[in-house]
């Protein structure tokens, strides 16, 4: 899967060394709470969508203000916003286009 960031898959920090296989792929992760809080995101996307795989993600934002996504399969687009607390989902909803 792509994403938009090198660091750190979901906050794209650079310290840390924490490391999770995550869709096949050994992904990198500042933290364990930062991988269990992408880990629990993509699942959900699946779930929202019905797809069994992602081929893109990109996300903005941050743990404060909360997290503005889409996720692509094919020519496929998810849009959505979610937050977490200790890696666990707390906040999460499809975003539509106006």
């Amino acid at each position: 899967m792509k994403r938009n960031y090198d660091g750190c898959a979901l906050c794209d920090a650079t310290w840390g060394n924490y490391w999770r296989e995550i869709e096949g792929e050994n992904t990198f992760f500042c933290c364990n709470i930062c991988a269990d809080a992408y880990e629990n995101m993509l699942k959900r996307v699946k779930k929202e969508t019905g797809w069994d795989k992602i081929d893109y993600l990109e996300i903005s934002g941050n743990y404060s203000a909360g997290r503005t996504c889409y996720a692509t399969k094919g020519d496929e687009r998810f849009d959505f916003f979610f937050r977490h607390e200790d890696g666990e989902i707390t906040e999460f909803r499809k975003l539509t286009k106006d």
